[in-house]
């Protein structure tokens, strides 16, 4: 019972811990490489640098649990910071602010709609839903940054309420949210059962569709505070600020422990993959090692990920395998020793 017990915490670790085993391997590296990565102020460097990452694989979580997979978040950060910028030229803080979030959740829903409503594979849904987003933020700017001046929102990513970047304080307040919701809510409940098998799901009464469209409106709302916090840092929206990131989302997804085929993840294991990213770029540029080289770093730590998500039986299968050779090899030891007190209790009796 006890050795089941502890196989089954292993196989619990493997998946949900794996990613703070990286982390923790990889900044051991770079404390061996380089006194000033654990320094206060590199850490904190670290944590501003990986915010924007955050937020976007937050909401790409909830996506990818239920069972599909969002490309369109860089695009729709870029479009959502470039409205609010344009509506802040007019506005007062909290209408820009709003019409920001309604722009990412207006585009998570229509997401949503192709998948469940015209029964699109979300790849490719979300993969032309990017083109159009990123087309309208380039229409609408004319391809030039659009400055912003409000005092407010530039503090959500220059202000450092008690010595800590703002944007760090919004991305702790998200996971913590966020990661109630997914565990301790019935749509939370219904997001990975959803996940798990969509039809059984289905049967048992929750609404599917419903729950996938929630899942994109969240992905896209999240976006949108993302790109607050970007253009917040610049001073201006950048037209192509998005472009790529939606790649940096999904893969602290997948080195957070969330499986590629649904039904399994916690925003924990999301939040250190995107920390995890954040310190190998932040310690190969402490190294001065090629900015080219970061992304072949990048994609082996992704690479190394998947493997294990889609290897995890195999090794604990092994695991399991070389536990039972040391039991068997154990008590082939034993007999010489336990012979001795038969031979004593011979003599004895003679």
């Amino acid at each position: 019972m006890n050795h089941r017990s502890l196989m089954s915490t292993v196989g619990r670790l493997s998946r949900e811990l794996r990613a703070v085993w990286m982390l923790l391997f990889v900044a051991l590296l770079l404390f061996i490489a380089t006194p000033l990565f654990l320094t206060g102020p590199n850490l904190l460097n670290v944590l501003l640098a990986a915010s924007v990452t955050v937020l976007l694989a937050a909401g790409q979580t909830y996506v990818i649990i239920v069972g599909e997979i969002d490309l369109s978040v860089g695009a729709t950060l870029g479009l959502s910071a470039a409205v609010t910028a344009l509506t802040l030229q007019t506005q007062p803080l909290m209408v820009g602010l709003l019409v920001g979030l309604g722009v990412g959740a207006a585009a998570g829903a229509l997401n949503g709609l192709l998948v469940t409503s015209l029964r699109m594979p979300s790849f490719i849904a979300t993969l032309g839903s990017m083109s159009v987003l990123a087309g309208l933020t380039l229409y609408i700017t004319r391809g030039n940054p659009v400055a912003i001046r409000n005092s407010g929102f530039l503090d959500l990513g220059q202000a450092k309420p008690f010595g800590v970047p703002m944007p760090v304080w919004i991305i702790i307040a998200v996971i913590v949210i966020f990661s109630l919701i997914l565990a301790r809510t019935r749509f939370g409940r219904h997001v990975y059962a959803t996940g798990d098998n969509a039809e059984a799901a289905r049967l048992s009464g929750i609404n599917v569709h419903r729950v996938k469209i929630l899942a994109f409106v969240i992905s896209g709302a999240l976006s949108s505070v993302a790109g607050f916090i970007l253009a917040a840092r610049l001073g201006a929206a950048q037209p192509t600020a998005g472009s790529g990131l939606e790649l940096a989302a999904i893969a602290a997804v997948i080195i957070g422990g969330t499986s590629l085929a649904g039904g399994r993840g916690a925003l924990i294991g999301t939040f250190i993959g995107a920390i995890l990213l954040g310190v190998i770029d932040n310690g190969l540029n402490l190294l001065n090692i090629s900015p080219f080289l970061q992304g072949v770093v990048k994609g082996l730590v992704i690479l190394f990920a998947v493997f294990l998500d889609r290897n995890s039986e195999l090794i604990r299968g092994l695991w399991r395998l070389m536990s039972s050779l040391r039991r068997s090899n154990g008590p082939a030891s034993r007999p010489p020793d336990s012979a001795a007190p038969a031979e004593a209790t011979s003599s004895s009796h003679a």
